[in-house]
Parts: structure tokens; sequence; C-alpha cells
């Protein structure tokens, strides 16, 4: 049993594991029941900031005045509608991410992620205030070939997040002590 599930809107957000868990088969085919949708990538395209945000923008299918960096990615995750999330919510899964360890725009591009996510799956903005919109499920897994889990923990660490390692399983959200303090 883990604490994640990404088929409901709970932290954490991203999610690093080995590729034959089953705990993710499980959730996601939950998340593609209620109508969600599922984007899947490989990792070697995710190379910098740049082909991070192209792939993005090409798979769930950002508007063309998508901006193509960080901020950007943030907002076009956070303001998914209908045609991207089924109504539901997403899961992104990155295959092959034994390819990110020790890229150097790892920690920038986990911290983003957990960003939109966290805007994306709560109802009120930073201030406490009400969004006005749907909550969206966002989550965000890394599947892992070879590498454990547990070996991405010093390229993640930040102060504005928590990474917890669980079992085989490295897990990562936004600490709101920080960003809602």
């Amino acid at each position: 049993m883990t604490s994640f599930d990404v088929s409901e809107p709970e932290a954490p957000w991203v999610i690093f594991g080995p590729r034959e868990a089953v705990e993710f088969d499980e959730q996601v085919l939950a998340l593609r029941t209620a109508g969600g949708r599922v984007y899947e990538l490989e990792a070697r395209d995710l190379a910098d900031q740049v082909s991070t945000c192209d792939v993005f923008a090409e798979a769930i299918g950002f508007p063309g005045y998508f901006g193509r960096n960080w901020d950007a990615l943030v907002d076009s995750l956070d303001d998914l509608h209908d045609p991207a999330t089924g109504g539901v919510g997403i899961v992104v899964v990155v295959h092959g991410a034994d390819a990110l360890l020790g890229a150097d725009h790892l920690r920038v591009f986990v911290t983003m992620l957990c960003l939109a996510a966290d805007r994306a799956n709560t109802a009120v903005d930073p201030d406490g205030e009400p969004r006005g919109i749907p909550v969206v499920i966002e989550h965000f897994v890394f599947l892992l070939d070879e590498v454990p889990a547990k070996e991405f923990t010093a390229g993640i660490e930040d102060p504005d997040l928590v990474v917890s390692v669980e079992g085989d399983f490295l897990t990562v959200t936004l600490d709101l002590t920080v960003w809602r303090p």
C-alpha cells in the first residue's frame, strides 16, 4: 500500500518509481476509467528546458501562443480543460526516467511540475480565496528502468519541496509552509 494515488487530487504531485510498479498501473487505470487522460513521454526527449516544453506542448496540445519556458509550462498545465483532461484530470507518465538522473534542469523541472499540479489540484489560490474553476487531477509519474528512485533525491532536494522516500518510490510535492505561509 502506498500513500499516493494518482487518480485523486491529492499530493504528492511527482512520483519516481520502478516501471514494473503495479500501483501505477492500477491508479492510472482508475483515472482512465473515470474519464481522465494519460500522456506518455520519453525522458530522452526532455534533455533541457526547450525540448521539455516542446514535448509537453505537442503531447498535451498546448495552444500556439504557449511561451515555451518554465512559467508558461506551469500556466498551461494549470489551464487544462475538458479536451486535455476528459473533465477529470491527467497523469503524465515519463518512461525511461533514468536518463534524467543528474540533468541540470531536473530540480527546476520537478519544482515547476509540483507548482502546476498544486494549482490544478487545489480549489483555492495561494491567498486562500476560491479560484472559481474546477479542480483537475494532475500528477507526473517518472518510471525508472534500473536506477533506484532514491538516487534522485540529491538532484531534486530544494527548500521549496518536500521530497520523501517511500519504499521503492520517491515522492515530491511543494512545501506549503514556503508557498502558502
